[in-house]
């Protein structure tokens, strides 16, 4: 499959500017050629470790979900950037009662931005924390999964809560992070089943999408569908977007600050500081030790945009790397749903669209629902009901109608 370059994805976005706003990643998306959508489940951590556990104990701070019978804080083995070994945190919710034949079947949700800082880690959530602002949407969501008899599981990813740095964005390790949760979630529970389902919003559409487009193997788990909400796009122009001062690059100006620390954690070459200005760098520190999103936004708030770029600052190795991160070119392997909201200013459904007529190319197994309405965030509780049932049909043996 030929890869998306640069000159494709600027024509793309200049097509998603005139349609509307630009789908800036309020946890970022894009598109990549399939190439780069290593295995989940598979690589170089031998099979038999990855979803090991490290750590089981009980969970008792915010992240705790309310109508869940126990609820556990584990860490466990996966796969990073460049095939490291690595822990990683997450949340374990089990239902009350008694589980049905074959398990629990899970829910494995991959969060959206909060920060790369270890204080925005979910599972580390508490009442005045500082991704407070967007876990205590996403905590109420899962519950409603866990009351309706879902297991919820929750992976922080790669470096976020745990030794490392977060490479935001990269999909092929998110995807590892998110179906090696399911198996330390069985490790810890064996009340829960093999067949599980992802959802996940912004930053974690983007996870959604390569997830489902990864090949699960070993198949000791197995991946029943996709649920994407808002899935961030078009990322690796954001930068450029920004520098260029176009309409909304306000809004993505927090999000740069997240992006070039991504980069950062996973390419060591790359060093965001030689492309900002004193005081932006001062922020990107800020967002790389103890700022989560609510706190870029405050300090962000007033930077210029003209004051963000040192002159002449080159932005081809950010580009580069976010290219490689993209969703468009992927092939989906498991039905899928992509919701979007109609009021959405931080991945508009422009956006959203042009990337489900370019996975629909590949994959016809794909349901499109917007939500009148519904901001990038309200879009998570306005599309539950129907997540749900999507994910209930799919257990039935029904196939969802496709809006390829």
């Amino acid at each position: 499959m030929r890869p998306i370059g640069s000159r494709a994805l600027v024509r793309a976005v200049t097509a998603i500017m005139c349609a509307g706003t630009v789908g800036i990643a309020a946890a970022a998306g894009g598109g990549t050629p399939e190439a780069n959508a290593a295995p989940a489940g598979a690589g170089h951590v031998p099979p038999g470790q990855r979803g090991a556990l490290l750590t089981n104990r009980p969970l008792t701070n915010s992240a705790a979900l309310p109508s869940a019978a126990s609820n556990r804080y584990v860490e466990y083995v996966s796969e990073g950037v460049h095939g490291r070994r690595i822990t990683v945190s997450g949340t374990v919710s089990v239902p009350k009662g008694t589980p049905p034949k074959g398990g629990w079947p899970v829910l494995s949700w991959a969060h959206g931005t909060t920060g790369v800082a270890d204080a925005c880690a979910p599972s580390a959530s508490t009442p005045g924390g500082p991704a407070r602002d967007y876990l205590s949407i996403t905590e109420k969501y899962l519950d409603r999964w866990v009351a309706n008899g879902f297991a919820v599981v929750q992976t922080d990813y790669e470096g976020l809560g745990t030794p490392g740095d977060h490479p935001y964005m990269n999909g092929v390790s998110h995807a590892n992070t998110v179906v090696d949760m399911v198996r330390a979630a069985r490790n810890a529970d064996r009340r829960i089943g093999r067949d599980w389902f992802v959802a996940g919003h912004s930053q974690g559409g983007q996870a959604t999408l390569y997830t489902a487009a990864a090949r699960q193997t070993p198949r000791d788990v197995r991946l029943k569908g996709a649920v994407a909400i808002a899935p961030g796009s078009f990322m690796s122009q954001t930068a450029a977007y920004v520098k260029g001062g176009h309409p909304g690059a306000d809004v993505a100006l927090p999000f740069l600050f997240v992006l070039l620390n991504g980069a950062r954690a996973a390419v060591p070459s790359f060093e965001p500081e030689e492309l900002l200005t004193e005081d932006a760098a001062r922020i990107l520190e800020a967002g790389r030790t103890t700022a989560c999103l609510a706190q870029l936004k405050e300090l962000s708030a007033d930077l210029p945009l003209d004051r963000v770029f040192r002159p002449g600052a080159d932005l081809a190795e950010f580009e580069r790397y976010y290219e490689a991160q993209e969703v468009l070119g992927l092939t989906l392997k498991v039905p899928t749903l992509v919701a979007q909201g109609t009021a959405d200013v931080e991945v508009s459904p422009a956006a959203t669209r042009q990337v489900l007529d370019d996975l629909c190319a590949r994959y016809r197994g794909i349901a499109y629902r917007e939500f009148e309405g519904a901001t990038h965030r309200s879009a998570i509780d306005a599309s539950f009901q129907a997540s749900l049932e999507f994910a209930r049909d799919l257990r039935a043996g029904r196939t969802p109608p496709s809006d390829c």
